[in-house]
């Protein structure tokens, strides 16, 4: 009996000393922790102002049977557009951002909510480690009537995707996971003849051995299986080799959709690439697989043979997608720029619309060879209501922010990770936790994006910061890519707070100019531009701001000068691996 007893005992205080190694375990990991965390800086963005300022809104002032093109300002390029009833979808390529693939509802054509995103969740976008241009470009939206749903197929140049295809019953409900898709080439589109099958057509390249020039392309078809949602083994053909007439030696066909009216079938694509010689062609057959034969009044879409010193300028103009509006005439959304007073893109590629008429045998849009007006008369019975009632701003508008409420505006992304991995929404603002990238890392940051959408703009944010060490930085930035950016945000130097100017080209970066700054109460952050001539300026009480670095130039946030295909993005940031060090 006692021997049990000493068992006993003995098994009770090994058990003892186990819970309490447990215990003291647990709490010196949970100290640890929050030790770590007490030891990053957090910083707050209580608001946010965007103001747009530009002169050819003020010069052309709409009346009451008018709206603006672009109907989407800023970087939304690549638009597609499908119909169900009353329904009109669109949507526009992303990239590197995350969510992706912002998605819009109409019922008319010109006012336009934004609905969400397609791809928003890890399981369909895996762009981790995609430079900004790459990710997921060129989606083409679809409805299919013999089987009461939609399709967004789509090119996904991450996390080892290629060509995709999500779905939905609904596109207010969200799309399923991607189906991969097994074949090559970009910019695929689906079709659905009146007879139940379905066709993919896309860019290719040649057939190995048979490229003739630098820029040369096929457009191809497969048929589909709705089925399995994948191309028939088999069944591609070349529809298109290299563009409307080979002998010109076109370049880059592609972004291709087939319509069917006249009981023909009319293929669209974009031809000449995306740059100053991108415009839109038109082919014609009997059979949805061909032959097809090009148009005798291609382009039927371009800005490339005008007065380069036009004013207003409109230009790129191209990969577009038709559908038939609410008045029964047909409608074209396509992208196009309009440079600053440099000639440099920093808005990046925007969504446009035209009306098109398709009266005789081929489609041609209304004044699309022409210089482009920024405003156009509305469908018959529609009422202007864009900045109103939740539809998107046109024009000069007004953008404020505090961050204060449950759900965060659908204008807001990140940049290749979900935003929630970084950010908290409370009644004092908007809260960052620093990841430990900065703006120059090819993989997620801890930023929030809006996007530059005009030549002239003012961006104004409200801060509380208080870096720890020269590591912590938070402020805004100006980011065309990671290897070209402005930042412009709060640090330490030894025991002092600064704010500093920082600019990156092709990844090389200086500081511009840098100042001691009083982190005890908010600081204000701003930033305007007057086309090319960007100017960061700063205040302690919000009525008079100060510059910083004086004004310096826009250039590298260009296409012109970045490359790529995105505009400028302005972002909250923040970041605990500062790299920008105050000599």
């Amino acid at each position: 009996m006692m021997k049990r007893l000493d068992l006993r005992w003995t098994l009770f205080k090994d058990w003892q000393m186990l819970f309490l190694s447990i215990f003291l375990m647990l709490y010196f990991s949970v100290e640890t922790v929050g030790q770590k965390k007490s030891d990053v800086a957090v910083p707050v963005f209580s608001r946010f102002l965007y103001e747009g300022d530009d002169q050819v809104y003020k010069d052309h002032p709409l009346e009451d049977d008018e709206f603006y093109t672009p109907i989407l300002q800023g970087c939304y390029p690549d638009a597609a557009i499908t119909r169900k009833g009353d329904d009109y979808f669109l949507v526009s390529s992303s990239f590197a951002f995350f969510p992706g693939v912002p998605i819009f509802h109409s019922t008319d054509l010109v006012n336009w909510k934004q609905i969400g995103h397609v791809l928003d969740r890890p399981s369909q976008l895996k762009v981790e480690e995609a430079s900004i241009s790459l990710g997921v470009f060129a989606p083409a939206i679809k409805y299919n009537p013999n089987n009461d749903t939609f399709y967004m197929i789509t090119t996904q140049f991450a996390g080892d995707f290629g060509n995709i295809v999500v779905k939905t019953k609904d596109p207010f409900e969200g799309w399923s996971d991607p189906y991969k898709l097994d074949f090559q080439g970009i910019d695929p589109s689906l079709f659905f003849d009146e007879d139940g099958k379905a066709y993919v057509v896309h860019n290719d390249a040649p057939e190995e051995g048979q490229e003739l020039y630098q820029g040369h392309r096929v457009i191809k078809i497969w048929d589909y299986d709705l089925e399995k949602d994948q191309v028939i083994a088999g069944t591609d053909k070349i529809i298109v080799d290299g563009g409307v007439d080979i002998n010109e030696k076109p370049i880059w066909i592609e972004m291709p959709h087939i319509y069917k009216r006249y009981g023909r079938y009319y293929l669209m694509c974009a031809e000449g690439g995306t740059g100053g010689w991108h415009s839109e062609v038109i082919f014609v057959s009997d059979n949805p697989r061909g032959p097809y034969v090009p148009a005798p009044n291609n382009p039927i879409l371009s800005q490339r043979y005008l007065n380069p010193n036009r004013p207003n300028k409109v230009d790129w103009a191209g990969h577009a997608d038709l559908v038939e509006g609410p008045d029964g005439k047909f409608y074209g959304v396509f992208l196009a720029i309009r440079p600053n007073e440099k000639g440099r893109v920093n808005i990046g590629r925007e969504t446009f619309i035209l009306p098109v008429d398709w009266s005789g045998e081929f489609p041609v849009f209304e004044n699309g060879l022409v210089p482009m007006e920024p405003k156009l008369k509305m469908p018959e019975g529609v009422v202007n209501k864009t900045g109103t009632e939740g539809y998107f701003p046109n024009g000069n508008f007004t953008y404020s922010e505090d961050f204060s409420s449950d759900t965060l505006d659908y204008r807001w992304i990140g940049i290749r990770g979900p935003r929630e991995g970084f950010m908290t929404q409370s009644k004092k603002g908007l809260q960052i936790q620093p990841y430990e990238t900065n703006i120059k890392a090819m993989a997620p940051t801890s930023t929030l994006f809006h996007r530059q959408q005009h030549n002239s703009f003012t961006a104004t944010t409200t801060l509380r910061y208080e870096p720890r060490s020269a590591t912590d930085l938070a402020g805004m930035v100006c980011y065309q890519s990671e290897r070209f950016n402005y930042v412009f945000g709060i640090t330490k130097k030894g025991q002092e707070d600064y704010l500093l100017l920082e600019r990156t080209e092709g990844g090389e970066s200086v500081i511009v100019a840098s100042t001691k700054i009083d982190v005890r109460k908010p600081v204000h952050l701003q930033i305007t531009a007057r086309g090319d001539d960007y100017r960061f300026n700063y205040s302690l009480d919000g009525e008079h701001f100060e510059n910083l670095g004086g004004t310096v130039s826009g250039d590298i946030l260009s296409t012109n000068v970045a490359g790529g295909f995105t505009g400028n993005f302005i972002g909250l940031h923040a970041t605990s691996v500062n790299e920008a060090v105050i000599e």
